[in-house]
């Protein structure tokens, strides 16, 4: 936020929902289709005579949201006509809801949300520079769309993204949407203004089509900084639609911004009004036992059961690391659950991000929606077996370490890969006690600063002794010899 003036920022996010069908005709959704005009209809292209039917999987999905939300539903809800003109428009208007959303309130992220409502996409114009034409794909004509609008109560670009990854997560959390803004399944737009401490809000500018959570952290500094120099400098800003250009790293002027009047919304004479407490399975009761688990509840949940703050974010938002977390610790004591947190979060990430770059700043979204134990390198199960063997301290936490890496590599059995490397921790005190004596014998200066109170030196004695074991022993059962045969 900057100092001198205050920034006030609203989202609109759409997002693509998964419907077997689009919004108003039995035309395939799959927007993932890549040959163009294939998944269109009559309707979905607006022939003359032709009537939309609303898709009943669409409104609930949308409903879904409202309850994960806490928010009001509708009762009575109403289709509407909002009229432009685009060539990507077949019908010279788009079907969507104005006065009577389904979806009224709620909060997400600490983020009040206004309302969420349904709509229908618009075609996909496909400019050719080759032959200065532009074509127009009608494959995403009609998919139904979700649309969400927040309070203006975004005051930074970190808050604008922090939200938005939020939502991202609910949708796919909920299976409502893939919600992937590499494909387009999920599109951003922020609508920024700023003003003088305790004045009013100021002129409103929207950035729209953001396809990723870092450019629009970026276009939304952008567009706070250029105001500020703009209101500094004397001028005043428009009301107006931008874009970003991601070469110059700056917004544009698109199109001076409509109100709501210049869309002259009235309502669709061909869709009938909504009464959703005549539909059943719409009912609250059925809607919230539809709900899986939602992030905030299992956060807390990962926090109760003693998880650091930044693993327990990295099962939610990653579902590959979730759900194998889920499986690995099913059944596992409290201890045990933390020490598989910490191997999973740590060492087994580590490895997966020398693989396959797991911090790859393209990829925006959790990338992947199931479990795959393939793509991972180890099972569940045997991931479980490594836990147990270092909480029984059958094997050393630097053993565990080698072992892993190793089933990593090559897919083995961990208790077979400990078996053939002697790497279980030996219960013979004597053995280890005659390792720890030659280790002390060949070491006397610092034997002799461990006696004048040095703590370092008897943990080097450990490391000494623990790697001459090859960690085939407890490291507390080597510091209590050591310790002991020092004194005497």
């Amino acid at each position: 936020m900057s100092s001198k003036y205050e920034v006030t920022i609203g989202m609109e996010i759409h997002a693509e929902l998964k419907t077997a069908t689009k919004m108003f005709c039995t035309s395939k959704n799959d927007t993932s289709e890549t040959r163009p005009n294939v998944n269109i209809c009559p309707v979905c292209l607006a022939h003359p005579g032709t009537l939309p039917v609303i898709n009943k999987e669409a409104v609930r999905a949308v409903l879904r949201v409202g309850t994960a939300l806490g928010a009001k539903l509708a009762d009575y809800t109403e289709f509407d006509r909002k009229n432009y003109f685009y060539p990507d428009l077949p019908k010279g208007y788009q079907i969507s809801q104005y006065e009577f959303p389904l979806v009224s309130g709620g909060t997400l992220n600490g983020v009040a949300i206004t309302r969420v409502h349904l709509e229908e996409d618009t075609a996909s114009s496909i400019h050719d520079e080759a032959t200065n034409a532009t074509l127009v794909d009608y494959n995403r004509s009609g998919v139904p769309l979700m649309e969400l609008v927040t309070e203006p109560v975004i005051h930074s670009a970190e808050e604008a993204g922090a939200f938005a990854r939020e939502l991202q997560l609910l949708l796919k959390t909920i299976g409502i949407s893939g919600a992937d803004m590499e494909k387009g399944e999920m599109r951003v737009e922020a609508n920024i203004s700023i003003a003088k401490p305790g004045e009013n809000l100021g002129t409103k500018v929207e950035i729209k089509n953001l396809n990723s959570f870092r450019v629009m952290e970026r276009a939304v500094a952008y567009e706070i900084k250029r105001q500020e120099e703009l209101l500094e400098s004397g001028g005043k800003v428009l009301q107006e639609t931008r874009g970003w250009d991601e070469k110059k790293q700056a917004t544009f002027s698109q199109r001076i911004k409509e109100g709501s009047a210049d869309y002259r919304y009235f309502p669709d004479p061909d869709l009938p009004s909504l009464k959703i407490s005549e539909i059943s399975e719409f009912s609250a009761a059925e809607l919230a036992q539809s709900m899986p688990e939602l992030a905030w509840q299992r956060r807390e949940r990962y926090l109760a059961l003693g998880l650091k703050k930044d693993d327990a974010e990295m099962f939610v938002r990653d579902q590959r690391f979730g759900s194998f977390f889920e499986q690995a610790t099913n059944g596992m004591a409290a201890d045990e659950i933390a020490l598989a947190a910490n191997y999973l979060a740590n060492d087994l990430a580590s490895h997966l991000r020398t693989r396959e770059d797991l911090n790859d700043e393209s990829r925006e979204s959790v990338r992947r929606d199931s479990i795959n134990e393939a793509d991972i390198g180890i099972s569940a199960d045997n991931f479980a077996k490594l836990i147990r063997f270092v909480a029984a301290k059958k094997i050393s936490s630097r053993s565990a370490k080698d072992i892993l890496k190793i089933a990593l590599d090559t897919g083995s059995d961990v208790e077979q890969i400990a078996k053939e490397r002697n790497l279980f921790q030996t219960s013979d005190t004597g053995a280890v006690g005659k390792v720890v004596e030659q280790v002390i014998t060949d070491n006397a200066k610092v034997v002799a600063d461990l006696k004048s109170g040095k703590s370092a030196a008897l943990e080097y004695l450990v490391g000494q002794s623990m790697k001459a074991l090859r960690g085939a022993a407890d490291a507390d059962t080597v510091r209590e010899l050591i310790r002991t045969k020092v004194s005497s």
